[in-house]
């Protein structure tokens, strides 16, 4: 098989990220509030806290677009549900695609737990049982839907039923995103889902 000088060299994440299509202005509101809601499964699923997500950063050389902990509460806050005017800014492409990045890494280090948790959900599924019928999959629920009532604004009182449900399709989304390849994935399905409600 003939292979070109280009596609001999693997291409950085970044570089990756980079040649795949920028949102346009209206996605961008979706963008945040997901962004932000990946990484708050992660965070409660795996009980991370900003210090890691700052590590990965430093890791990955993002040093500069996410150099602290008030830097990350800044970009976690410019999600629209979020409590608070206090931190609100807008998230440029590159901040976004600094997301990404941690979030899969992150998502990888954790993928065997990941792993666990969707192994645990299809088996309950299969015994059509309820998922707070395991340890692992109840704390996490009940992690994601008290941090979610804490951290977001709220118009209307969000049913416990819609959180779960919310939780157990980021949960699923996680094993995709610590997947090779992941930070592709992640990318394009903000893209596709900035275009609708979820």
């Amino acid at each position: 098989m003939h292979l070109t000088a280009n596609s001999s060299i693997p291409k950085s994440p970044w570089e990756d990220l980079s040649q795949l299509p920028a949102p346009n202005t209206i996605q961008w509101e979706n963008i945040k509030t997901q962004l932000d809601l990946v990484l708050l499964a992660l965070e409660t699923l795996t009980g991370i806290g900003s210090e890691a997500m700052l590590s990965a950063a430093v890791n990955l050389n993002l040093e500069s677009k996410v150099p602290d902990r008030v830097a990350l509460w800044r970009l976690r806050q410019s999600n629209p549900l979020r409590k608070g005017q206090g931190g609100r800014k807008k998230l440029d492409v590159e901040e976004a695609r600094s997301l990404v990045l941690i979030i899969c890494y992150l998502a990888k280090q954790h993928q065997e737990l990941i792993r666990r948790a969707v192994g645990l959900l299809e088996q309950i599924t299969a015994n059509n049982q309820k998922p707070h019928h395991t340890a692992l999959l109840g704390e996490y629920i009940d992690a994601f839907c008290n941090t979610y009532q804490e951290r977001m604004e709220e118009e209307e009182i969000t049913s416990t039923d819609v959180l779960t449900h919310l939780a157990l399709k980021l949960l699923i989304n996680l094993l995709f995103y610590s997947a090779p390849g992941g930070h592709r994935r992640l990318w394009l399905a903000l893209i596709d889902i900035s275009t609708k409600q979820f």
